[in-house]
């Protein structure tokens, strides 16, 4: 506790600068998974071909496409952005399969009644696909802020601060207690994340809330 009490401002750093490297992809990798995903579930041909590719991009080690990525790029070696890009490509990997199912969950007569109603196109998408798919997807999204959470501990390796560098820097210099306060950081920080995951699920589902009070109720 000596060590963490003497450490509060680098650890908070360290955490702020943790939290923009895993959350930023996770919002950028939905909004590039939205469209594949509905693609995947719209043209069946396409389903394999964008699953299986996106499920490969994951089997990519961290550290290794870490180092790629300035090569990639033309970035410097120590520029953030190059986390950011790696972890938007892990968050795809694993929300574009996510995306599809939860489009495919949404029962065929629904859909039946929403074009008996006039929805078309993107309106029928925005307005009753996507709302329905919302639990099945923050579901996916949690998977991915929990993994984004864990693999940007690993650029730690490469010089990027953020929490993974109190396990690196505790294990050279033998501080136990800084291991222990990253791995706690790493953990709450999922925690957070996945809070505002399922808080955002329940402000975007309320008909969810009305069935469950409804269910009580009878």
């Amino acid at each position: 506790m000596t060590w963490v009490n003497d450490h509060w401002g680098d650890i908070f750093t360290l955490a702020r600068s943790h939290v923009w490297l895993a959350g930023i992809p996770l919002v950028l990798g939905l909004l590039i998974a939205l469209p594949l995903g509905w693609a995947a579930r719209r043209w069946s041909r396409l389903y394999p071909v964008l699953i299986s590719a996106s499920g490969l991009l994951y089997t990519i080690p961290s550290l290794a496409l870490f180092v790629l990525m300035p090569i990639i790029l033309g970035t410097k070696v120590l520029d953030p952005v190059n986390v950011v890009v790696a972890m938007t490509v892990y968050t795809v990997a694993l929300l574009v399969r996510t995306v599809a199912d939860g489009l495919s969950s949404v029962p065929d007569h629904v859909l039946q009644a929403a074009r008996a109603m006039g929805y078309r196109g993107f309106r029928r998408f925005f307005g009753v696909e996507l709302p329905l798919a919302v639990p099945v997807i923050a579901a996916g999204l949690r998977v991915a802020a929990v993994s984004n959470v864990s693999i940007v501990s690993v650029a730690s390796l490469i010089g990027v601060a953020q929490l993974g560098n109190l396990l690196t820097d505790g294990y050279d210099r033998f501080i136990t207690a800084e291991i222990v306060a990253g791995i706690v950081a790493c953990v709450v920080l999922a925690l957070v994340f996945d809070g505002l995951i399922l808080l955002g699920q329940r402000l975007l589902t309320p008909w969810l809330r009305v069935r469950g009070a409804a269910g009580a109720r009878s």
